[in-house]
């Protein structure tokens, strides 16, 4: 079982999976918070049954699973709305996060948490060792999301500034990977850091809580 943990974060269009790609190139687990958001709450799961108690059976399909695009609806624009849908998800995606980091074989485990600085920082995953923060420059971002998702410049820009800001995401990091579109950089970057991951791990005693180097 691993017991040392790297949280992966960064802006839309960052570079956050080519970055998790290189490192499961290397063996290492990556447990993947947007993949993990749609597996609690397949039909039967706990958190299911509280969203469909929070906000009626009209967020169901014909067979149980849950109706994305009407939750979307219900949530889009009222805060207090989002805020409760949020209390309930954010808990079970955390949970599986650290499981699966957890009982993880490689030496070390990365958990891949896009809105970390949205969603508590540390103070939400305090048994994160350390955070990689993928940093791209705001007009290689935006050109990005423009190509990667087909929109103008002007949704790209407000699917930007949705997210906590480029400092607030820095202001976070124990390690940085600027991604400015060079993916040789990228892959050197993740194969220096999975040496550097590789050796803090050896050397972090078993059960150590947040060492911070």
């Amino acid at each position: 079982m691993s017991d040392y943990f790297i949280g992966l974060t960064g802006g839309i269009a960052a570079g956050k999976s080519a970055l998790e790609k290189a490192f499961a190139a290397h063996g290492i687990v990556v447990a993947d918070a947007d993949l993990l958001a749609r597996e609690v709450v397949q039909p039967g799961t706990p958190a299911l049954v509280a969203v469909v108690e929070r906000f009626g059976r009209g967020v169901l399909l014909a067979d149980g699973q849950l109706d994305r695009a009407a939750l979307r609806e219900r949530v889009f624009g009222n805060d207090g709305e989002r805020r409760a849908l949020e209390a309930i998800l954010h808990p079970a995606i955390r949970a599986r996060l650290q499981e699966i980091c957890r009982n993880a074989t490689s030496p070390y485990a990365i958990a891949v948490i896009p809105l970390l600085a949205e969603g508590g920082g540390r103070a939400a995953y305090p048994w994160l060792h350390r955070i990689l923060v993928v940093d791209t420059p705001t007009a290689v971002q935006k050109a990005r999301l423009m190509q990667r998702d087909g929109i103008d410049a002007a949704l790209a820009e407000r699917m930007m500034a949705a997210q906590a800001s480029r400092a607030d995401r820095l202001a976070l990091a124990d390690d940085i990977v600027v991604n400015d579109g060079d993916i040789a950089h990228l892959q050197h970057a993740a194969d220096a850091l999975h040496r550097r991951y590789l050796a803090l791990a050896a050397a972090t005693p078993q059960g150590t809580a947040i060492p911070r180097l």
